[in-house]
């Protein structure tokens, strides 16, 4: 089994910074695309970032472009989401995910992740 914890969040004002992290178990870690979505009050889960396997490659949502940096450490067995500029629109629970592939490059379709933290709560105020 594969456990995900993520950590970080909070309530910030607009235009503060937070830094989330997932500290996983398990050794597929290293070999697998980890992904960020979000989920906001009646609205369905969303991509938010992804990176591949190491860290390489990346992929944003056209709404946290520019804003967020998604990163890992896989001798810590930990992905990272730093999140600056926030909007009181980045309001949700934050979720990491493990691909359930390995070595390519994270999908953005949440059904592509086999694993998911329970999440952590990011309240953004105006």
């Amino acid at each position: 089994q594969v456990q995900l914890v993520e950590s970080g969040g909070g309530l910030v004002q607009a235009g503060g910074s937070l830094r989330l992290a997932c500290a996983a178990s398990g050794r597929t870690f290293s070999s697998r695309a980890m992904g960020w979505f979000r989920q906001a009050p009646g609205k369905e889960r969303e991509f938010v970032a992804t990176t591949n396997w190491n860290g390489g490659r990346t992929d944003y949502a056209d709404s946290v472009k520019g804003r967020f940096t998604i990163s890992r450490d896989n001798a810590k067995k930990t992905v990272f989401l730093q999140m600056n500029s926030l909007k009181p629109e980045d309001t949700a629970v934050y979720y990491c995910a493990l691909d359930r592939q390995s070595f390519r490059s994270g999908p953005r379709n949440g059904a592509e992740y086999d694993y998911w933290g329970q999440g952590t709560q990011v309240t953004v105020s105006s």
